[in-house]
């Protein structure tokens, strides 16, 4: 076991490093304004770690989109594979992973995100764990860690858990701590869930992934709920603040640029109309454009390609090709 914990801590050792750095750097900044000792000034450095980790991690939030937007498009075509090879589990699996390499999809892209934060979050769990007991970790001073061990907000020390509480302050850190579960719970649950109602088509809705979604919309909320009871105050802190960049940060994605044949399609479809229409402008579909063009392929339609012609037909219609070639031409031509 002391072999394990070792290499664990060996492993750790670097993340430790960052983690108390950029939160040390951002207590210096709020210090100078609250002080070095105020609760203010290590929630919002918190706050700040949490905002450097999320910004950090937005390719990953990108692939993780694009991800979930392909599972859920080739979901007809897997329940298509699912009905054709049923029966053979090892060829539907290759299928499988063919129409996945076909779509550039990665199915476990998706949790890239929270995959890369767990580590983090354990170190941050850790450093404040440890300050909690006077000891310091990473660049952290250990005047440093006693102050932040000694940080109140709102009546409760950041370091202080729910199930740890004792003493005659106990109510309060309870009841701060419920608080901030159930806004972690809540910010979990409703993150997962503004994906599958605003950005989800109806055809992705069923099926086994749209199944597994739906399970992970439930089962882990429930998972932090339980398990955010033993997590100290500002660990609480960055979860939710987590969360609520999540929130935004789909938001603003699924608003700009939502899955075809979803909800958030319709709705910036009627957003673009309106807008369109507050310029006194015409639909896109009466556009003279679109009017100039009738034979124009209508959304949806597959374009028509232009039929094969010899070189002596496109000659015949393309004046422009006789005049680049002024020695072929014969005496009629010239005429």
């Amino acid at each position: 076991m002391e072999t394990l914990s070792a290499i664990g801590g060996t492993i750790m050792a670097p993340l430790y490093f960052l983690i108390s750095l950029v939160l040390s750097g951002f207590h210096s900044v709020f210090g100078a304004v609250f002080g070095d000792d105020s609760g203010v000034t290590w929630v919002l450095s918190i706050i700040g770690l949490t905002l450097v980790v999320r910004a950090s991690l937005i390719p990953l939030f990108v692939k993780q989109i694009k991800s979930s937007r392909n599972m859920q498009l080739i979901q007809p075509r897997v329940r298509e594979l699912q009905k054709k090879y049923g029966h053979d589990r090892e060829r539907l699996g290759q299928e499988t992973m063919k129409l996945y390499r076909e779509t550039n999809t990665n199915p476990f892209a998706a949790c890239l995100p929270l995959i890369v934060q767990m580590p983090i979050f354990i170190a941050l769990f850790r450093v404040i764990d440890q300050a909690a007991n006077g000891r310091a970790k990473g660049v952290l001073t250990k005047e440093q860690a006693e102050s932040l061990s000694q940080a109140k907000v709102f009546g409760a020390h950041i370091a202080d858990t729910f199930t740890g509480a004792a003493g005659d302050g106990a109510g309060q850190v309870r009841v701060l701590a419920a608080i901030l579960v159930i806004a972690m719970t809540a910010t979990t649950f409703l993150t997962q869930r503004q994906l599958m109602t605003q950005n989800m088509p109806p055809d992705a809705l069923q099926g086994q992934y749209a199944q597994q979604q739906k399970m992970l919309l439930y089962v882990l909320p429930l998972v932090f709920a339980v398990g955010g009871i033993a997590f100290p105050i500002g660990v609480l802190i960055y979860w939710t603040t987590s969360n609520l960049w999540t929130m935004g940060q789909q938001y603003y994605v699924i608003r700009r640029n939502p899955a075809p044949g979803t909800p958030a399609e319709k709705a910036k479809a009627d957003r673009d109309a309106e807008k369109r229409k507050r310029k006194g402008l015409p639909p896109i579909e009466e556009t003279p454009e679109a009017a100039a063009q009738p034979d124009a392929p209508q959304p949806g339609q597959p374009r028509q390609q232009p039929k094969k012609q010899s070189r002596e037909q496109r000659k015949k219609h393309n004046p422009q090709t006789k005049n680049q070639h002024p020695k072929q031409s014969g005496p009629a031509e010239e005429n």
